[in-house]
């Protein structure tokens, strides 16, 4: 765990900014008409809430939130979807568009929530009112969205934890064809001779993911899903136990190739999740998330190359001894790959118990870093233990659906729909309105309050045009080059594609309705409403230390 049990250290959750500017016109909106007053200073900044009356806790050591916000980043995509894209895309030379996009859109952005999250010290939710609310569905979005990837994500994960479970045998369930699941198609190739491999033929891996771990053959489809797995359900109660008690304390215990690159690395460092915001809102004020943002960013990146080193050996030794492409070998470019591949090569290895063990191992600690962090903007807002416990029932309730023998077809709609676009657009959102309604004036100055230094150039380019265009693409390409769903060659009905839309949009859907609430309900002329719905609804005007002589505006 990233986490410490030391007595929580508590300051003001929103500290006042610093420097100040001539003297300017404020226009402020109170009890239902627009005021016009002089204050002093930069554009103002977000007023804090009572001190007293909402402490917020505090990492113990810098080290807990630099290995948690890692530990979110680095998850199990680096070991399967990044390998698998880049050879896609050409192999080593996807590597370049990757590293762009991750220096002109991934890491500005990872660095622009962590900066959010760190000076407004709030959740994914309540930060909007300090920014702009009439973006306050964004919020919203995420606790959606992120409840869509705990579903299917913590599904994955309770297959790992089967996985480890049954490596504590003398020989691995899945290294010979000698099992009852096991069919005339099971070919065993690794150290034989004479033995053809062909379209018809099945691994001892695969046959032991898709006939023993999931049980698909006794499904149809989504048409026919088929009966629920018991065991499967054991192991997801058992995730989701530790996840809770890992929650319940909080912070203390605790072309396309541009497209696909772009893709990549948004989801895998994980902007517009609402983990970073949260997981920062517990720094200390002056807290350096400049170089967080580039440590996290760069470990997270080179974690992706390891595993691509190592998974391209392993595919290209099955494909040599198979005598077949690469391609072949991964046909999905799903999970299979952590539950077929994987386990085939490490089933030949000499001493295979001992490294499916920490293989399996190493598979259910990244997925519970991930799930955990996932999981923080949703707890974030209740603050509490009792607010921890309603949020975990509704993410283990829906999962039922993903444990039935043909949950596999579940989790790969809900892999496919239930971020994707809508995450994209829900970081486009974002970003458009800290950069252009909030202010990159304002923000620089926030950031200079905290670290002491205003963003470069650089950076400031990337927040209000270069990032926003490249999601922009990002999002079109998604959704015009979109293949057709399979799994284990079952092509999926099409009704299955307008499921996953509208699963898409669910989320989504949240941004405009808030929009559409919030100038419906806030008084005064049509003018007046936009002007108090795209400001923040407090706000700051002189420029203290942190914790000394916040003296809001009103």
């Amino acid at each position: 765990s990233h986490f410490t049990t030391s007595a929580p250290k508590t300051e003001p959750e929103s500290p006042p900014m610093s420097g100040t500017h001539g003297p300017e016109s404020c226009r402020i909106y109170r009890a239902g008409r627009m005021a016009e007053q002089p204050c002093l200073g930069p554009p103002a900044s977000p007023a804090p809430p009572n001190p007293h009356s909402h402490p917020r806790d505090k990492w113990s050591k810098k080290m807990d939130f630099l290995l948690s916000v890692i530990g979110f980043a680095v998850d199990l995509g680096n070991v399967w979807r990044f390998p698998y894209i880049c050879y896609q895309n050409g192999g080593g030379a996807f590597l370049i568009p990757y590293t762009l996009m991750a220096v002109f859109g991934g890491v500005p952005l990872f660095y622009m929530e962590l900066a959010l999250g760190q000076f407004h010290r709030t959740g994914a939710i309540p930060i909007w009112k300090r920014i702009c609310p009439i973006f306050k569905g964004i919020g919203f979005a995420i606790c959606i969205i992120g409840l869509y990837v705990s579903f299917y994500y913590n599904t994955i994960i309770a297959w790992a934890l089967y996985y480890f479970c049954s490596s504590f045998s003398g020989t691995l369930p899945w290294a010979s064809c000698d099992n009852p699941w096991n069919t005339p198609d099971c070919t065993n190739y690794f150290g034989k001779s004479n033995v053809t491999w062909s379209n018809f033929s099945r691994s001892p891996a695969e046959e032991f993911y898709t006939r023993k771990v999931l049980e698909i053959q006794k499904s149809g489809g989504l048409d026919d899903i088929g009966g629920i797995r018991w065991q499967l359900l054991l192991c997801l109660f058992l995730i989701f136990t530790i996840v809770y008690f890992s929650l319940w304390k909080g912070v203390k215990t605790s072309g396309k190739v541009w497209v696909d690159a772009a893709a990549q690395i948004f989801f895998s460092l994980g902007p517009g999740f609402g983990v970073l915001l949260a997981l920062a809102s517990y720094n200390h004020f002056h807290n350096n998330c400049y170089r967080d943002a580039l440590v996290a960013s760069a470990v997270n990146c080179l974690t992706s190359f390891l595993s691509g080193f190592v998974i391209f050996t392993v595919l290209g030794y099955m494909a040599e001894m198979r005598d077949v492409e690469v391609e072949d070998v991964a046909r999905d470019k799903g999970p299979s790959l952590l539950f077929i591949t994987y386990p085939e090569a490490i089933a030949n290895m000499v001493g295979s118990t001992f490294f499916a063990i920490v293989f399996f191992l190493m598979m259910i600690t990244l997925g519970l870093d991930s799930t955990v962090g996932g999981d923080s903007p949703a707890v974030s807002p209740a603050g509490t233990r009792l607010g921890t416990c309603p949020m975990a029932d509704s993410g283990v309730t829906p999962p039922l659906l993903l444990l039935l023998q043909g949950g596999a077809y579940v989790v790969k709609l809900l892999e496919e729909f239930g971020a994707g676009c809508s995450i994209l657009a829900v970081v486009l959102l974002e970003t458009i309105a800290v950069s252009w309604f909030y202010g990159i004036q304002r923000f620089s100055h926030d950031v200079k309050a905290m670290l002491g230094f205003t963003p470069g150039l650089f950076w400031k380019l990337c927040w209000v045009a270069i990032s926003p265009a490249l999601l922009a693409v990002s999002i079109h390409g998604q959704i015009t080059d979109k293949p057709p769903l399979t799994l284990f060659e079952h092509q999926y009905p099409e009704w299955s594609t307008s499921v996953g839309f509208l699963i898409g949009a669910s989320s989504f859907i949240c941004i405009p309705l808030y929009m559409v609430y919030k100038l419906v309900w806030t008084p005064g002329s049509l003018k007046q409403r936009l002007a108090v719905c795209i400001r923040p609804e407090k706000l700051l005007r002189a420029p203290q230390a942190e914790g000394v002589g916040m003296t809001p505006v009103l």
